[in-house]
This record gives C-alpha cells, structure tokens and sequence, in this order.
C-alpha cells in the first residue's frame, strides 16, 4: 500500500488545475455521487493521477473516484465522487488528506453524504437524516500525532454539524417538500456489518443510525476551521431490526432510489450555508 506524498505535492498538483478556489467541499457516498455530474464548467481529475491520493488496487461500488471542481448553485465547490474509507486498510492520515489539501486551497463549508443503516425505530429505508452529532466507534482519530500546520491540537466537537447549517436544510427541506429529520450518526470500523448485539448496543449508547465513514473527514475538518453539514441516506435497517440480509447491493439500490430528492436538497441548502458562512466571515 502507497503512502501519501507530502500534502503541499497534493496542493500544489490541485492549485495548477483547479484555477478558481473552492468555497465548499462535497463529500458525496455510496451510490450517491451523481450529483458531482451536476457541476458547472467542471474540470474532473481521478484519485489516482492527484499525487498523495491513496491508489486504489480495485474500484468501490458506488464510488466513481474523481475530484470534480466547478460550480453548483453558484457556488465554487470541489466534489468528491467517492471517498477512502478506513476498512479499505488506509491510515487515518491517507483518509483525511484530500480534505487538508482542499482545506490548503481555500475552502471553508464542507457537505458530506454518506449511506448508513437505520437504527431509531420508525426509519425507513430511503429516509433522510440531518447529522446532529457523531459517535466515533472507529478507534482512530486522523488528528492523533504530530499537529499539522493550520490544524487545533484540541478542537472543540460540542457543534461538530454545524446548528446553523442545519436550520437551513430543515428550511430547505421544508421548501422542497423533502421529508428529513435529525439524528446521531455511529461511526464504525467495518468492513463487516454489525451484528443484532453490536446494533442493541448502539441503541442504548444514543445512535440513531450506523456507517463507516464521515467521521475522520469532519474531525479534520474541525481542526482546521471548516464548518460542516451531513447527510445520512438510511439505505437499509440494521440487523435485527428489518429481518432481511443486509448487502452492499441494498444500499446501492436505495441510494439510486433516493439520488435526486437527496440531489435536490444539496444543491438547495448549498447556497444557504455558503451565504451563511460568508456573512460570519464579514461580520467577524
């Protein structure tokens, strides 16, 4: 397995292709990367030709593997059509580099999407969650080590999915005739599903949904300013509770199903929380 090139390689391949400076990060999962299609005068370089970027021995299901930079709903963003995940055998430093790098470019919003399982009873496969806040049940943490530059060495968590941000989804979603709700996200290793145990356990700690991502890009994040919004798609119910054989083939499946309405809600909250942070930005 490679390891990453030294970030300012990354940044400095990205600066000479990406010529406008991104304001927004989209981190966009599981079989919901269509939106990155979406993009404006868009200029797309696959992970594997971006120098630091970890280098695949085989492609993920429902993760195309580009950076796609453009604009959507009149803002600058960079996309991230699929992202690296901890089971892959990565190093939480290799995970949390293409948001230090974008981070380096200038962007200071980032939305992630991620496929998870459904643990609060009353979800259905297909519902919508605001991120309200995480558990992280991975036992690795990408800022552990020696401090990056431009990174806190104790970021504070207790608004990790910024309030504000999600106001203005529920607000959006509200618009657009989206149903959506708020929840808390546990963030797991995998690669494996949980078992009905692990999932009654995650129950009592206060979860409300399962994945294996997310997690190490918004502690990045954090550290280095970013303010972030995330959205679960809850593509299947977690075992024990929906009696079926969970699959990746599920959770591709309702990600299509659920694409254009979780589309619709990105590119509607996109320019809210853009104009939000900019207007923090010049109050300060």
């Amino acid at each position: 397995m490679t390891h990453p090139a030294p970030i300012h390689d990354t940044v400095h391949f990205l600066r000479e292709r990406i010529t406008r400076a991104p304001h927004a990060v989209l981190v966009l999962g599981s079989g919901l990367g269509g939106l990155a299609d979406e993009i404006e005068d868009p200029v797309a370089i696959p992970f594997d030709q971006i120098p630091g970027f970890p280098r695949r021995t085989q492609e993920l299901a429902g993760h195309a593997g580009r950076l796609v930079a453009g604009r959507l709903e009149g803002v600058e963003v960079a996309a991230m059509q699929g992202r690296f995940h901890l089971y892959e055998g990565w190093s939480p430093a290799d995970v949390a580099l293409p948001v230090r790098a974008l981070a380096a470019l200038g962007a200071e919003v980032m939305l992630l999407t991620n496929a998870a399982g459904g643990l609060r009873p009353g979800m259905q496969p297909g519902d919508l969650m605001l991120m309200a806040d995480h558990i992280n049940l991975m036992w690795k943490n990408p800022l552990a080590g020696q401090v990056v530059p431009g990174e806190q060495r104790f970021p504070d968590m207790s608004d990790p999915y910024d309030r504000g941000f999600r106001a203005e989804a529920e607000a959006a979603a509200l618009e657009l005739g989206i149903p959506i709700t708020q929840g808390v996200y546990a963030a797991l290793l995998g690669p494996s599903y949980e078992t009905p145990a692990e999932i009654r356990m995650l129950g009592r700690l206060g979860a409300d949904a399962v994945g294996m991502s997310t997690v190490p890009e918004v502690l990045v994040a954090r550290a280095m300013g970013m303010k972030c919004l995330g959205i679960s798609c809850i593509t299947n119910l977690a075992a024990g509770l929906g009696g079926a054989v969970l699959s990746h083939d599920e959770v591709m499946e309702v990600g299509a199903r659920v694409r254009d309405r979780l589309a619709a809600l990105v590119r509607g909250v996109l320019p809210r929380v853009a104009g939000l942070n900019l207007a923090s930005e010049a109050a300060a």
